[in-house]
């Protein structure tokens, strides 16, 4: 967080709201954090008084941005920031479109799915299909990975421009090193080759991580996944399940305005 703010001080000083970038401090701190932070951990990443940050905290809180864990006393974030996302209309359109291309295809595979979108340097997961069996694997609404550790991030970035690659590369964190940043070059090069990722869970055992992009304007607005979970009596294959999400995510994106390409 330190060279977030060497960074800002470089900025000219007549686009400086120093209030402003107080709370958007504490916001992405909190963001990046996964256990909630109390108000002396929060003034000492951010290198601040406590003076300056205990009214900031509280407007936040009382605004409904960030809450108070009861366990800790620490805060954390709440979804009303996501919430103020999705009220926008291309993501709102986004999902509209899909949720019941989606329904089909949970039906159709026997297995759940969801859709994700990018987010400084991340994958986050904005809808999803529970399936339709009562035996299934699904990813919560919320859920976030970086992208180079989930399926859906990787399918995102291979399908951007190159300069959009590189905007994102900037915002990995950790960031990767040359040897880690050119294998996940590659890696996105060859999804867009064949148009499909279809890899073993990094987190679940037993399940395959199948997805294609939902495209827009050229470029990849979301990622259309399935989190295949292996059956002992699977009626339909992981390949046969690729062409039906291949086909789910073309269906998607034949629905979107090109006009509205960067989510």
């Amino acid at each position: 967080m330190k060279k977030v703010a060497e960074d800002k001080s470089e900025i000219d000083s007549r686009y400086r709201a120093p209030a402003l970038e107080k709370g958007l401090d504490v916001l992405e701190l909190l963001a990046i954090e996964a256990r909630p932070m109390t108000l002396t951990a929060i003034v000492n990443r951010l290198d601040r008084s406590h003076g300056e940050l205990f009214r900031m905290v509280q407007v936040l809180e009382f605004r409904g941005y960030i809450e108070q864990d009861p366990s800790n006393e620490g805060y954390r974030l709440t979804d009303r920031l996501f919430s103020l996302g999705m009220q926008q209309p291309r993501t709102r359109n986004l999902i509209e479109a899909a949720l019941p291309v989606m329904r089909q295809l949970a039906s159709s595979v026997g297995q759940s799915c969801h859709l994700a979108l990018h987010t400084q340097g991340e994958m986050v997961v904005v809808a999803r299909m529970e399936s339709s069996e009562q035996l299934g694997f699904s990813v919560r609404v919320g859920y976030r990975r970086p992208l180079v550790q989930a399926a859906s991030g990787l399918v995102l970035y291979a399908f951007q421009p190159e300069d959009v690659r590189r905007r994102w590369e900037s915002l990995l964190d950790p960031p990767l090193d040359e040897a880690g940043l050119a294998a996940f070059r590659q890696h996105a090069d060859e999804i867009r080759e064949r148009q499909v990722e279809l890899t073993p869970s990094k987190f679940v055992a037993g399940v395959t991580d199948i997805s294609a992009p939902v495209m827009r304007g050229g470029m990849a607005a979301a990622a259309l996944t399935v989190p295949y979970l292996k059956k002992l009596q699977s009626s339909v294959s992981p390949k046969e399940t690729s062409e039906l999400v291949q086909q789910a995510a073309a269906q998607i994106s034949d629905q979107l305005v090109e006009g509205d390409s960067r989510i």
